[in-house]
């Protein structure tokens, strides 16, 4: 019910029972005592479940029945002869002066809704109707006030309000879920695609024979920059799920920064020198070893080096620095290029984040690069601050790492992943003479690759197109290590794998590669809990693959091999 202020109010008025009473309908037990119907009357505004008061122009309390002493807490006896202001909040005083005035004008005050104070000092929420009492000559010498509890209705309202308030901002953000999530996707979509279109075109043109030598070397320069460049981005959203399931982790060990920076800097030279970008390097060589993942690590120079040299105008310079600062290491790349706006700083290293997102923006990526540099620092126990002073006046990236010195006791050799520091000579891939090899997978495209990688790596290859038809094969020949799909129809990896664990003999411990997509942490645990000796993720590096299996398959004699 809407409130009315009191000069809202109507004209009414209350007379005093002194003019000539109507008589009573007949039957009725007070038909010949008018006293006993002014009794009555008097019982009913006692008993009513509202407050019902009288006062005075002066604002005196002159009568207060019982619903009035349930509602405020005072017996009459403490209330009549007090000022009615007794019930009102400091702050709501002016309210009594302003319904007073409204009464001696001869108007009404009609379910005023505000807020009065009990005797125990608790406010409660109330529904004022005030209307003038009158003399028999018509004088105004008061007012009577019927007060109502409104608190439980005004809690239910605000509860209601609060509920639509949560159901609305619910429903905005996810609308803006929505919308990011639709804009990610056609980001991602735009992304993914973007290298998909020289890959394909190249392919085919190579395909029909349409190239020369010249530029069939430009052909597989393009395709090989492009699945690179595709691989990179699901590496990226792939390490961000890592990040959002805190699964992201590091293999602690001894780390030359120097070596780490000067190898993500090999990645990004051939970028810079297409478009004439300088890179200028200032290594402090007293900084010493520090703890942390060497791999991890490049990945964050390689994103701050890359950033840079994207966002550097041709014929620019980009300068990267690594030098001790008391127990700390520092790295600071910077660059005279792009700049960052001071709005889009704070949020330069959150998930998804691109100062130009339309469809017009002039550089490529999905936004994850820095989430990641971010995330690999601080669970190295350091920190990352960019700095820059507006749009086209560059920027600066300072990476903070704690120091810790490691002294390699006589004889240590680092410890070194198979694959890592490969070769990409195909000449000098490893070496598989004498090693037979089982490939299962049910994509024909991926069992050619592979299968041709290591024929030419002189292993002897035979491949499988499913778990069924591995199995098959096994039964005929007795290879030294089997490369395996995990994701196939009917029966994957993992199915596959148990059923050769459970062959009678020693093809049962045939070492077996997981050769997958399925890339996740979870993935790997998956993996090497189902008798898998390593793992490596499609796409497929052949220098990796050859040197997995050289490392992974045993050296053994070969004896009673069947054909």
């Amino acid at each position: 019910m809407a409130s009315h202020r009191p000069e809202d109010a109507e004209p009414d008025g209350i007379a005093l029972p002194t003019a000539p009473t109507p008589e009573p309908p007949a039957g009725s037990p007070f038909a010949q005592d008018p006293a006993q119907t002014q009794t009555l009357l008097a019982a009913i505004v006692q008993s009513s479940d509202d407050a019902i008061v009288s006062k005075d122009l002066s604002g005196t309390i002159m009568s207060w029945n019982t619903g009035a002493e349930r509602l405020f807490g005072y017996t009459a006896e403490e209330a009549v002869g007090r000022p009615i202001t007794m019930l009102l909040p400091p702050e709501r005083l002016h309210e009594e002066s302003r319904i007073l005035a409204t009464l001696v004008r001869g108007e009404r005050v009609d379910h005023f809704e505000t807020e009065r104070v009990r005797k125990d000092g608790r406010r409660i929420q109330v529904s004022l109707s005030v209307s003038p009492i009158r003399t028999s000559d018509g004088r105004i010498v008061g007012g009577a006030k019927i007060a109502r509890d409104i608190s439980e209705r005004k809690l239910l309202e605000a509860q209601r309000e609060e509920l639509l308030a949560k159901e609305q901002i619910a429903r905005a953000l996810a609308e803006t879920a929505n919308q990011a999530k639709d804009n990610f996707l056609a980001m991602i979509s735009h992304e993914l695609r973007s290298p998909l279109s020289p890959i394909l075109a190249w392919a085919r043109m190579l395909r029909r024979g349409m190239l020369d030598a010249t530029k069939t070397r430009t052909a597989l320069e393009t395709i090989e920059r492009n699945a690179l460049a595709q691989a990179q981005l699901v590496d990226d959203l792939l390490d961000v799920s890592r990040i959002v399931a805190g699964k992201l982790r590091l293999e602690i060990r001894p780390v030359d920064l120097g070596a780490v920076i000067n190898a993500a800097i090999d990645v990004v030279r051939p970028a810079a020198d297409a478009k004439g970008i300088r890179l200028h390097v200032v290594l402090d060589t007293e900084t010493d070893l520090i703890a942390g993942d060497a791999g991890r690590l490049q990945q964050v120079v390689w994103n701050l080096l890359s950033n840079a040299v994207k966002f550097t105008p041709r014929g620019g310079r980009v300068q990267i620095v690594l030098e001790r600062v008391n127990s700390h290491v520092e790295i600071v790349v910077s660059d005279d290029g792009r700049g960052i706006s001071p709005s889009f700083l704070p949020l330069l290293f959150e998930r998804f984040q691109q100062a130009d997102t339309g469809i017009a923006r002039s550089f490529q990526g999905l936004g994850l690069g820095l989430a990641i540099v971010r995330h690999i620092v601080e669970l190295h126990g350091g920190t990352v601050v960019a700095e820059s002073e507006g749009e086209g006046k560059g920027a600066t990236f300072t990476v903070k790492l704690p120091r810790t010195i490691f002294a390699r006791t006589a004889g240590e050799i680092e410890r070194r992943h198979p694959t890592r520091g490969l070769p990409t000579d195909p000449a000098s891939y490893a070496s598989l003479d004498d090693v037979h090899v089982l490939v299962v997978d049910d994509e024909p495209d991926s069992n050619d690759l592979v299968a041709t990688l290591l024929t030419a790596c002189g292993a002897e290859v035979r491949v499988a197109g499913s778990a069924a038809e591995g199995l098959a094969e096994l039964a005929r020949w007795t290879p030294d290590i089997v490369v395996s799909d995990i994701g196939m129809p009917g029966e994957d990896g993992y199915a596959f794998l148990a059923k050769v664990r459970a062959l009678p003999g020693a093809i049962a411990n045939v070492p077996a590669i997981a050769l997958t997509a399925y890339a996740t942490s979870t993935d790997r645990v998956r993996i090497f809990s189902a008798g898998f000796q390593a793992h490596i993720v499609k796409p497929v590096d052949p220098a990796e693959l050859a040197a997995l299996v050289a490392t992974t398959a045993p050296r053994r004699p070969r004896l009673g091999r069947s054909s």
